[in-house]
């Protein structure tokens, strides 16, 4: 079992037509986001024009959480309200369009992965999943069999588990909680 901090501070920026995106990671690492050939993408987007097209990606499945507040979008014509910290999905080569600034969190997995989910997690988890994302909405100390890592918000804690280990996770505050099969 392999585990990585991925501190908010070290994330890159790039610019989307919408603002900046800060990405944290893709999976496999010598994937290319420019040539869309990755398993998943996890980052963190500014939405500063208004409205905002998303970009599509034909073939990803997409998790969005908006961070700073609610968000009003259109998802192929059909309006719809979240709150701040509701978990949105979609297709990615769905149309959507934000009428909300803001700054969310965004995790796009590849189609063809067989089993995947992102939930708000606030209690003691078990798993044996293949990957498991563990992204802080505030500080937070999450311990990894008994192993403690401490997060600022918005960083984010993964874990490669290729052995199936059973994972025991304790977290002292809400976090935002994937797991991914292969």
């Amino acid at each position: 079992m392999n585990v990585h901090v991925f501190p908010k501070k070290d994330s890159k920026a790039s610019v989307w037509s919408g603002g900046l995106t800060y990405e944290y990671m893709i999976y496999p690492k010598m994937a290319k986001y420019a040539d869309r050939d990755f398993v998943f993408r996890i980052s963190s987007a500014t939405i500063e024009e208004v409205p905002s097209e998303f970009t599509k990606f034909k073939g990803y499945y997409r998790y969005l959480v908006m961070l700073d507040n609610g968000l009003e979008i259109e998802i192929n014509k059909e309006k719809k309200a979240y709150r701040k910290y509701e978990i949105i999905e979609f297709n990615s080569d769905d149309e959507v369009t934000s009428f909300t600034k803001g700054i969310d969190f965004n995790w796009m997995v590849s189609e063809k992965t067989s089993h995947h989910k992102l939930e708000i997690a606030s209690n003691n988890q078990n798993c044996n999943a293949d990957i498991v994302i563990l992204f802080s909405l505030d500080t937070t100390v999450i311990t990894v069999n008994e192993k403690p890592y401490d997060l600022e918000p918005y960083d984010l804690l993964f874990i490669e588990n290729e052995e199936k280990e059973n994972i025991r996770l304790h977290f002292s505050n809400e976090c935002l909680f994937g797991i991914l099969d292969f």
